[in-house]
């Protein structure tokens, strides 16, 4: 078993239940278990702005998937749930992303991990640091990075 770090988000529709749903989705067929979850957090469209506001929570989880199994697995529950691809970064009924896959690093044309742009996005630090400040990805402590981000007031504002 692998610990590993899950962003999830939504600006449609009822976006707790999404949330709520999708971690439920995760955990179907028992390969993988979600130990921890941040609260939920309010936030501001990043990439195109001109949208409604997400909400936004991270999860660890334990899993016996391989990192490429996983993404099929986000993806899976993402579809089953009703997202439906429009513009990137545009409105998403529900988004999971891998974070971290324990300490692993992996580069294909499908998957990076650990995942690129978390150390950018209040977003996500915010709610992973809730649950994994102490946690280092690529040599980085979690709430080091949250610390060093230029944030502004009110982008993450806790449900």
């Amino acid at each position: 078993m692998v610990e590993v770090g899950l962003s999830l988000g939504s600006n449609i529709g009822d976006k707790a239940t999404n949330i709520a749903e999708a971690l439920r989705g995760m955990e179907q067929g028992g390969a993988l278990t979600v130990t921890r979850t941040s609260g939920l957090y309010r936030t501001a469209p990043w990439g195109v702005e001109d949208q409604d506001w997400f909400v936004n929570a991270c999860a660890l989880a334990e899993t016996s998937l391989s990192p490429e199994e996983l993404i099929a697995r986000c993806k899976l529950v993402e579809e089953e749930l009703g997202r439906v691809k429009t513009v990137r970064w545009g409105p998403r009924l529900i988004d999971v992303d891998i974070l971290y896959y324990g300490d692993q690093t992996v580069e294909t044309p499908k998957l990076t991990i650990p995942h690129r742009e978390m150390f950018n996005r209040s977003f996500v630090l915010v709610p992973l640091a809730e649950i994994a400040p102490d946690r280092v990805i690529s040599g980085r402590r979690v709430d080091d990075a949250l610390s060093s981000l230029a944030r502004e007031s009110g982008d993450v504002v806790p449900l």
